[in-house]
């Protein structure tokens, strides 16, 4: 691997609730410079993002039923939608987790399903965020199972909001479910290139990460 697909499997991500348009904006300069795989933030800048990187190979991601994956489905549809209909190419949902908990297997797929139908109707790529912190290994394998069956691109291990991020056991225990025709992607806690490395290792495929630009530049100290 080089720096350049190194790269290419980073989302550039920004989702604190403080992040300012001049924050926005930066991200996506940087995203620019070192071609990420996508810019990932709150749905309210995706029809900026979607403007500043217009002609790039960069994508652009944002974020459904965030933080907490607690809204209703029809929500998550109407967020996914709207998001897609301004310029969103890249989906991440939050896992109905307390659904996914009570053992409410159907709520959960009536959670996924349609977000993945609204999405694949505009080639829109569908990552299912599971909150692997807050789930028993068990639970990531229904999780893993749901998201896969209801037709997703991506599973994913956290928001970067919850207990904790990912880990490499999370990483491998979703691989091993989700196989070659699924990928994985981690987020929460990725701050350089050798957590990147570790995690592409385990079987990731995708980064999440606020420190996309710290990544790539330590990669020619490994």
């Amino acid at each position: 691997m080089d720096r350049e697909q190194l790269a290419k499997m980073i989302d550039y991500t920004l989702l604190k609730p403080d992040a300012t348009k001049d924050d926005i904006m930066k991200l996506c300069k940087e995203a620019i410079k070192h071609n990420f795989a996508s810019v990932c933030i709150n749905p309210v800048y995706v029809s900026l993002v979607t403007k500043l990187l217009k002609g790039t190979p960069v994508k652009v991601c944002t974020v459904i039923g965030f933080p907490l994956g607690a809204n209703t489905p029809e929500v998550k549809v109407f967020e996914a939608k709207n998001a897609i209909e301004k310029g969103a190419q890249e989906i991440d949902m939050v896992i109905n987790i307390g659904a996914l908990k009570s053992g409410n297997y159907g709520l959960v797929k009536k959670d996924i399903m349609p977000v993945v139908k609204v999405a694949k109707e505009r080639n829109v790529v569908v990552k299912v965020i599971l909150e692997t912190g807050l789930l028993t290994d068990e639970e990531k394998v229904t999780a893993c199972k749901l998201a896969k069956n209801a037709g997703a691109d991506f599973v994913k291990t956290s928001t970067g909001f919850g207990p904790f991020g990912a880990t490499i056991h999370n990483v491998k225990l979703m691989k091993k479910v989700v196989g070659k025709g699924m990928g994985v992607k981690v987020a929460g806690g990725i701050r350089s290139c050798k957590d990147a490395l570790m995690m592409i290792k385990a079987g990731a495929d995708r980064i999440g990460a606020s420190a996309g630009v710290e990544i790539v530049e330590g990669f020619k100290e490994q």
